[in-house]
């Protein structure tokens, strides 16, 4: 029984990464996770990735660039201020501008970058570098 699909998607990238995959199916899926990777393929962390309509609900066939070094989500899922962010990133990053905190805002998924640049807050779902 699944209970954390963001979980397993990140994981299953990661697990990929770490073993030389050239690409990886991720089932089930949700609209979060077309977000987080819309969101990895634009920082170039993923390469191109495809749904594929399956019987129960799809899946995304995901093309890898070997660039994650890691990534997982943020449990529990804690609100932030813009003026918090900082505190975050030292937290769950290695270094100061390596890799991202993934956002859910108002105004939708973005890094925790473009959330400063907008001054929106919203909840730490997961981290990526």
């Amino acid at each position: 029984m699944r209970h954390d699909l963001l979980n397993d998607a990140l994981v299953t990238l990661r697990h990929a990464e770490e073993h030389g995959k050239e690409s990886v199916i991720l089932s089930p899926v949700s609209r979060l996770i077309g977000n987080v990777l819309s969101l990895l393929k634009e920082t170039g962390y993923i390469g191109e990735f495809t749904f594929q309509p399956t019987g129960q609900g799809g899946a995304y066939k995901v093309s890898l660039n070997r660039r994650i070094n890691s990534c997982g989500v943020v449990k529990p899922r804690l609100a932030v201020e813009v003026r918090e962010l900082e505190r975050f990133e030292a937290r769950f990053l290695p270094a100061q501008d390596f890799g991202f905190l993934i956002l859910s805002t108002s105004r939708g998924v973005m890094s925790h970058v473009k959330a400063r640049e907008l001054g929106v807050g919203g909840k730490v779902l997961a981290y990526v570098y």
